[in-house]
Formats: structure tokens, sequence, C-alpha cells
């Protein structure tokens, strides 16, 4: 019987793969010219970075000297032209009580100038802390409270509630020939106010905004014409006000948008 002749496998063909040749001058060529690049601007930033030789520091100066706002960034002051960091010097100068704001520029060829603008007190808050024109407390305590100030006093956080509320009121206060010289809130909620010439204003804690309206539509027109009768005015009621005068008396409105009609019927009192 014939041997059945075994089949030859055939050998397996190897693909081997081959990185593709790149010519070194089309990566060393664009490496150069970055490191070029980078070398020229390191070179050049070591050169334009010199010492800083002088700062010019203007401002209406009253409660900050120049001194003191160099003091404060002295060490910011020991990096170069170049390096240094105007952004924190800026914020370290803002951070200084009665400082505003300060802005800071460069000067060819090693000069910073800086400009400042200091805090301006518009309302005494609390026993000696003071506001901002935006109702912002910039100082806690002050040694000597400016008395031509007014003052406005709330809980802890409320100073900016209490000074937007003063600064709306004292705006439509004025037209009229009178002056606001304290609004107080307390920690229940419940608000008051003094006007300059010594009247108080109770508007409590609920409907503010229309016993607020009710006052400088009506009552502070009584008041113009009666101010030195007058010691209080209640505004705690849902239907009017009451009018406490210097006798001891007091007369409650209870039709207060028949104006014409209040001003003829307290003419005579008390």
């Amino acid at each position: 019987m014939a041997r059945k002749q075994a089949k030859r496998r055939k050998p397996k063909k190897t693909v081997q793969w081959r990185m593709p040749q790149i010519r070194a001058s089309l990566v060393l060529g664009p490496l150069a010219a970055v490191a070029v690049v980078i070398g020229t601007y390191q070179l050049s930033s070591s050169m334009l970075d010199r010492q800083i030789r002088s700062i010019e520091i203007n401002g209406p100066f009253q409660r900050v000297t120049a001194l003191q706002i160099e003091e404060a960034i002295a060490d910011e002051l020991e990096d170069g032209f170049v390096s240094a960091d105007l952004a924190r010097i800026q914020q370290r100068i803002v951070a200084m009580p009665w400082i505003d704001s300060a802005t800071v520029a460069r000067r060819w060829p090693s000069r910073l100038r800086i400009t400042v603008t200091e805090q301006v007190p518009a309302a005494i808050w609390g026993e000696s802390g003071l506001l901002n024109v935006r109702g912002e407390l910039f100082v806690n305590s002050v040694r000597h409270v400016p008395a031509e100030l007014p003052r406005l006093s709330g809980p802890e956080g409320r100073s900016g509630d209490v000074a937007r509320r003063y600064l709306a009121v004292r705006d439509r206060l004025i037209p009229v020939g009178l002056d606001l010289r304290r609004v107080y809130l307390d920690p229940r909620g419940a608000w008051e106010m003094t006007l300059q010439n010594g009247v108080e204003i109770r508007l409590g804690r609920r409907n503010i905004e229309d016993r607020t309206e009710l006052f400088l539509d009506i009552v502070a027109d009584i008041i113009t014409s009666r101010a030195e009768d007058i010691e209080y005015v209640d505004m705690r009621y849902s239907n009017g006000f009451t009018i406490g005068w210097m006798n001891g008396s007091n007369t409650p409105v209870s039709d207060p948008e028949n104006e014409a009609q209040n001003m003829l019927a307290l003419r005579g009192k008390p």
C-alpha cells in the first residue's frame, strides 16, 4: 500500500515594520528655532528686569501717607521691574485701612507709578465704625467719630441694608427741607428713623416699603409745617399713622390718602 505523502505546510510569512525614516534636519531645525526664541526672550527679560529704582505715589492723602504705602509693599519691590507682580502690589495697598482703590503701572525704565483713592466716610456704623458712600463698612472702630455724620446701626452683616434705606429716604426728604440723622434696625427687624429736627419715625417690622412711602408722600409734608410741635410719628398701623405731640397728646390719622383734609385738621392742634 502506497504511503501517503504528508502535506508540507507552507512557512508563514513574517511582516517586518520599519519606522519611517525622518531626516534629522526636519526635527532639529524647528527645535533650534524654538530654542533661539526662548533664549532670546529670557535674555531680553533678564536685561529688562532691572532693579526698581523709584516709585511714584499719587493721591489726595488725608488718612494715609505715601510712606505707609511704601512700607506696606516694601518686600514686593525686591523683585525686578518686569517680574514684579503688579496685581499683588495693588491688593496689598487696597487691604490697608482707609484705602478705597489703587492702580499700579510700570514706567520705563525702572519706576512704578501708584495712584490711590482714599475712602470717603458717609455715615457712622454702630458706636465707632464707618461706612463709605456705597454703604460698605471699611473701618470697624475709630478714635474720633465725626459728629456731622449720620448714625446708622443694626445687626452684624446688615450695614448694607441699613445704608441703602438711609440713602433712599434721605434723597427724597431733602427736596422738602428735611434731613435724616439716624436709622436703626433692631435685632427683631423693626426700623426706626430720626430726622435732623429730632422727630422720631417708627416704622416697625411689617410692610416697611408701604409705610415708608406713606411717610414720604404725606407725613413728611406735615412734619415740615409743624416740626417744632411733633415728637414722633408712629407708622405701625394698617390704615394710617399716629402723630405724637410735644405736649403728650397724640392724633390718629386714619385717612392718609386725603392729604388736604389731614393738613387742615392738624393746623389747629394740639
